[in-house]
């Protein structure tokens, strides 16, 4: 394998993997206070449809990403309200929230470009590439001349890890996790915490959707988001938890993405489908404990009421 097929195949693996660190760390922070959203597939979808007509409406795909994450938001608030506010089962409520989100996104799409729903081009980010460190052999490409949301990605994840780790707030939202009861005892707004958490992780996963519009593909089409929302929620386990694990993990899922077109250039005669599967398969090699184990938060999915 020559530099240049090696430096392809690190630039296809980290464009496939940015949507999913931006989803996978928005939903740490949402899983770290109790919450798992299973309905992280809704809200990326919303993102990239609202970040189409977003940067559509306003001629800028910068602005586009914004009415991403307010599009994520949104799908999020939903869950929120069901799942944290009236006490339904995350489960059950975020599957409900993933089936309405593709299929809110495609009505949508149909009413506003006909029942065929031909594809919907849109104005894209392009890569901005950072001098010296862009010319750094092999990687250099592949890290420092991405999209805007690539670096975004990049600052999010010491940030959430501080915030998670170093800050009061981070304090209260893992102890939710943990212990809701005991939190709520030692003073802290349990329900706040989730909610806000939720809301950040589902605007995260807007912005990832964004990306998929404005930055990877160019264009939206209905079901794009192919089962990210779940895959980031395997990548969150596989970093256990830890913003800056999971953007490495992210980009391990992007290189398994990109395997095919790694081993098609080398030469290797095998059914696309196989390496098309390939994430699937780490998927549930990470839900299943397979690849590396790793702690949960205790009260993670579980139900909890307020003392009365």
């Amino acid at each position: 394998m020559s530099q240049i097929e090696l430096a392809l195949f690190l630039e296809s693996a980290v464009r496939l993997g940015i949507p999913l660190a931006l989803a996978a760390m928005g939903e740490t922070i949402t899983e770290r206070s109790g919450v798992i959203n299973i309905g992280l597939e809704g809200s990326i979808i919303a993102g990239a449809l609202g970040g189409a007509l977003g940067a559509i409406a306003l001629e800028g795909a910068g602005l586009g990403l914004a009415f991403g994450a307010l599009a994520g938001l949104l799908v999020a608030l939903v869950f929120a309200v069901f799942a944290i506010g009236l006490g339904a089962d995350q489960i059950i409520t975020g599957t409900a929230v993933t089936i309405g989100g593709l299929g809110m996104t495609g009505a949508v799409y149909q009413v506003l470009f006909g029942a065929n729903g031909m594809e919907l081009s849109v104005p894209t980010l392009a890569p901005v590439t950072i001098p010296w460190l862009s010319e750094i052999p092999v990687v250099g490409s592949a890290l420092f001349a991405q999209a805007p949301t690539a670096y975004f990605a990049y600052v999010m994840a010491p940030i959430s890890w501080y915030v998670l780790f170093k800050t009061a707030w981070g304090l209260e939202l893992r102890a939710t996790g943990e212990a809701p009861v005991a939190a709520e005892a030692a003073g802290v707004r349990v329900r706040v915490v989730r909610f806000s958490a939720t809301l950040f992780g589902g605007a995260m996963a807007g912005i990832a959707g964004a990306h998929l519009a404005l930055a990877h593909a160019g264009a939206f089409a209905e079901n794009m988001s192919a089962g990210k929302g779940f895959i980031a929620i395997a990548v969150v386990a596989l970093g256990r938890w830890n913003p800056i694990i999971v953007l490495f993990a992210a980009l391990f899922f992007g290189a398994a993405s990109a395997l095919q077109f790694l081993l098609q250039a080398l030469g290797f005669d095998l059914a696309y489908q196989i390496f098309l599967a390939f994430p699937y398969i780490l998927t549930l090699a990470a839900l299943a404990g397979w690849v590396g184990k790793s702690q949960a938060p205790a009260a993670l999915g579980l139900p909890w009421e307020p003392n009365r």
